[in-house]
């Protein structure tokens, strides 16, 4: 389960002065099952026609499922969450607006995670179905 003592102020502060804050990327609900995030369509995240980039939307699933292994962790000073492998199936263009990102637990193991990610449009269709699998490794001190 997803620790839901953090707050959304601590998850975006930590965005702050990195990719995820470079890109507008704003966590904005936090339970027990998922975590939630949305991001602008806009001259950061737009690719030369206008639309959304796929990697913009990768950048944002890995976001979340990254961010959301570190908030399942139980020591933070002893382990780390690392991205392995990610995936993303690019289902339908957005041109403006917000698209919003639901990221939800398919695994928590003691050594690996594996998220669904969901991104949608304004009008709640599915512009982007991602997976991504993060290794619980032990830090170097």
């Amino acid at each position: 389960m997803i620790k839901t003592s953090y707050t959304l102020e601590q998850l975006n502060e930590r965005s702050a002065g990195n990719m995820v804050g470079y890109l507008g990327i704003v966590f904005t609900e936090i339970t027990a099952t998922y975590i939630c995030a949305k991001m602008p369509v806009d001259e950061r995240t737009k690719q030369p026609m206008g639309l959304l980039h796929g990697g913009a939307s990768v950048v944002l699933a890995e976001s979340l499922g990254s961010i959301a292994s570190w908030m399942v962790l139980e020591d933070h000073t002893k382990f780390a969450a690392v991205g392995v492998e990610i995936n993303a199936n690019h289902l339908k263009s957005a041109r403006e607006g917000y698209v919003y990102a639901k990221c939800s637990p398919l695994k928590i193991g003691r050594t690996m995670h594996v998220w669904d990610i969901k991104i949608t449009d304004e009008k709640g269709d599915l512009v982007c179905a991602s997976r991504l699998t993060t290794a619980i490794i032990e830090k170097r001190l």
